[in-house]
């Protein structure tokens, strides 16, 4: 085997170990909701993922030459929104159709942009897609604001991708522990007004650092990796695969159960993602910290 197939492989499988990493740390988090609730659980992932960058990352040395705040806050916002959107849609519905409700969100900004015939079949999916999500009637009916809460979250994405693109301009690899820091402004004081107290359980503390962990400062080194070594077009195909990933997840760490449509409407939307990605010219893609 070549080294450059080698690098491709191990680029590869970081990418795929991120996203089982996102979604193990999500399916850890779920099981501290009973304790410190969705919004605690957010505290903990963005408040200890923040002070782990900053250590590491030490954004002071390099200053941006030319900041951009606007950006930065706008990034760091919608970053905290949106992880606190997410995890308080997983209070009521399961892991694997919230990631697929998120998805939509910059699957939506992608299909925007295009304006070939082929694209209207992948909106088509993703419309057949949610049709089937979406019965609020029924034995597979979902709870509303579970949704809501989803399809809020990739609102936050799509907001979270284009603030991404102009800070990462302004200020490279330090917009995301910057970012970081600011999306726990959100969180923490959230957190706070839900567990109170309990957050400050040392029991707690290895569970909290580990959703941390596994949800960002993991994945987010991996991505860093298959970024480097693989496409743009082939990191945004592979990653369309979060929301399958994310059902398996749910299945195997939460005992969640999907009915055959549940997985016929998670398979239509990763196949317009995929499609939609090997289609474009300049497929976005979702920067670390997605979900």
């Amino acid at each position: 085997m070549t080294n450059r197939a080698s690098a491709l492989l191990v680029a590869l499988a970081a990418l795929v170990v991120s996203m089982i990493s996102y979604q193990c740390g999500a399916s850890l988090a779920k099981h501290l909701f009973p304790v410190v609730g969705a919004a605690g659980a957010t505290a903990y992932r963005l408040g200890i993922s923040a002070i782990l960058l900053v250590l590491l990352r030490r954004p002071w040395r390099s200053p941006a030459s030319k900041p951009d705040l606007r950006a930065l806050w706008g990034y760091g916002l919608s970053l905290g929104a949106m992880n606190l959107c997410f995890y308080l849609a997983l209070r009521t519905i399961p892991l694997g159709i919230a990631v697929a409700l998120e998805f939509t969100g910059p699957l939506a900004l992608a299909l925007f942009h295009s304006r070939r015939v082929l694209d209207f079949v992948w909106i088509a999916l993703v419309v057949a897609g949610l049709a089937l999500l979406l019965p609020l009637r029924g034995a597979h009916a979902l709870d509303p604001l579970g949704v809501f809460f989803a399809l809020a979250a990739g609102v936050g994405w799509v907001l979270y991708i284009v603030f991404g693109q102009k800070a990462g301009a302004a200020y490279g690899v330090n917009a995301v522990t910057i970012g970081t820091a600011i999306g726990a402004l959100v969180a923490i004081p959230a957190g706070i007004a839900q567990a109170g107290s309990a957050l400050l359980s040392l029991d707690l503390l290895p569970w909290a650092i580990s959703v941390a962990v596994l949800s960002s400062a993991l994945p987010y080194s991996l991505e860093m990796l298959a970024l480097t070594r693989l496409s743009t077009r082939t990191f945004s195909t592979l990653l369309s695969l979060e929301p399958a990933i994310a059902a398996l997840a749910g299945v195997a760490l939460l005992g969640e159960h999907l009915g055959v449509l549940q997985w016929l409407a998670i398979g239509a939307i990763v196949i317009a993602a995929a499609g939609t990605a090997l289609g474009s010219r300049r497929p976005p893609v979702a920067e670390p910290f997605a979900n």
